[in-house]
């Protein structure tokens, strides 16, 4: 029989309700308690995920069913959180919204992980009104496991007793609430974790916790999802690879999937490199980079001469690289539309980058190599190519719904750049050079 233990994922109405709020604050009141707690994020976020790191001390998980199988993210979460003693998934948007109707969605998730929810619900100007809210939450999707409810944005303790009587009404266990509280404001998710920005997540991610401590009955919370823990798929006992691999990482590339690098892992040994630092470019028969902040660090990139002109020879000499993101704007010939630019960069790509007239590019993509195989990922940008068309794309890519989109993926000799963040996680990274 398998072991019980803490399990929950943290869902809401909307987007907006707190989720982050408290899924950081439990994530450090628990850890502050000495326990071992595993963090795990549904859908394609990999900031979030950073930020998990930081309140848990351990690694986050992406649990996304549109990025893989079923079977792939059941046996992520139990691999991961096999030596935890909580386990702790952030939902995405509010609870049944997903990528097409409720495919993909927290509830989705957390029926195909069979594990509690925990409703985070923001009642800023709401009272008895969300009884009926929590009922159709509640009553819904047969088979989800609604444990309870946390309020959040709470006004007083006479509002929480309006809230409190809904909740009993509606048939639901309120564990506690979590007043307005003016400066507990997220600190920028899109800042790189600089010194000065990890220091103010540390304060803000201090401050949630002290609240979730004091606001909250935790024990009775932690005792509501206790059930029965996945079992752990068995190891694969393959002989680990010979290939050299270098990762750019530091505070301009930094949107990674956990287990893509564990497939990295696999295939040889990996050696990070931080071009913001100037490191050199470590002998490599793969090299990564990852999507990232590469607009907010555009000067000192570009004073990293060398490191440039290292891949410069790496790529002209036919070695693989593959660029995501931030990482094809480092490769290309400047980054236009930051202050003081534009700033020169490795000039391997054709064409430059530029933040003017930025908007949000966001959504699934998925494309179809020459050799037939199918490759997901995701996008998530504000930056534009100034010649999109000075290097033809190879592959045409479509939306989670199969609408073609406009996103290109490049190839030079056997550099491979696009905007489009792949996971691998499931399928492994080699084929895309075949």
């Amino acid at each position: 029989m398998c072991p019980m233990k803490p399990q929950l994922l943290i869902g809401a109405l909307h987007s907006g309700s707190g989720k982050t709020t408290f899924t950081m604050g439990i994530l450090r009141a628990l850890q502050r308690q000495g326990l071992q707690v595993q963090p795990f994020k549904c859908g394609p976020d990999y900031i979030d995920t950073r930020f998990h790191a930081l309140a848990a001390g351990r690694e986050s998980v992406n649990l996304d069913t549109w990025l893989a199988s079923e079977r792939h993210v059941r046996d992520l979460y139990a691999r991961y959180g096999a030596d935890a003693q909580v386990c702790v998934v952030e939902g995405v948007m509010g609870l049944f919204d997903g990528y097409d109707r409720m495919a993909g969605s927290s509830a989705a998730i957390a029926r195909l992980l069979d594990i509690p929810v925990v409703l985070v619900v923001g009642a800023r100007s709401m009272a008895y009104t969300v009884a009926a809210q929590l009922h159709g939450m509640k009553t819904f999707l047969p088979g989800l496991r609604l444990a309870g409810v946390v309020f959040n944005q709470v006004s007083s303790e006479n509002h929480f007793r309006f809230l409190a009587q809904a909740c009993e009404d509606a048939g639901l266990r309120c564990f506690g609430w979590l007043p307005k509280v003016p400066d507990l404001e997220i600190p920028s998710r899109h800042l790189g974790l600089t010194l000065a920005a990890g220091q103010e997540m540390e304060r803000w991610i201090d401050r949630a916790a002290d609240l979730v401590t004091r606001c909250l009955d935790l024990p009775a919370l932690l005792e509501a999802v206790c059930v029965a823990a996945a079992e752990a798929p068995a190891e694969a006992s393959a002989a680990p690879g010979t290939l050299r691999i270098a990762v750019a990482r530091d505070a301009a590339f930094n949107f990674t999937y956990r287990e893509n690098l564990s497939r990295l892992s696999q295939l040889g040994q990996v050696r990070y490199f931080s071009p913001l630092a100037g490191d050199p470019l470590p002998e490599a028969d793969l090299v990564y980079l990852p999507g990232g902040y590469p607009e907010l660090f555009a000067a000192e990139l570009s004073s990293r001469r060398e490191t440039m002109q290292q891949l410069r020879d790496y790529a002209e000499s036919g070695g693989r690289i593959l660029a995501e993101c931030g990482g094809m704007i480092y490769l290309s010939k400047a980054i236009e539309g930051v202050e003081g630019g534009p700033y020169p960069l490795c000039g391997i790509l054709p064409f430059s980058a530029t933040m003017d007239g930025a908007r949000l590019h966001l959504g699934y993509r998925r494309f179809v190599d020459a050799a037939g195989r199918e490759w997901r990922g995701h996008e998530f940008h504000y930056s534009a190519v100034t010649a999109p068309d000075a290097l033809p794309s190879v592959a045409q890519q479509y939306d989670a719904r199969g609408g073609a989109v406009a996103t290109p993926l490049y190839r030079y000799k056997n550099v491979i750049a696009g905007y489009t963040h792949l996971y691998w996680g499931e399928t492994g990274i080699l084929n895309l050079w075949d």
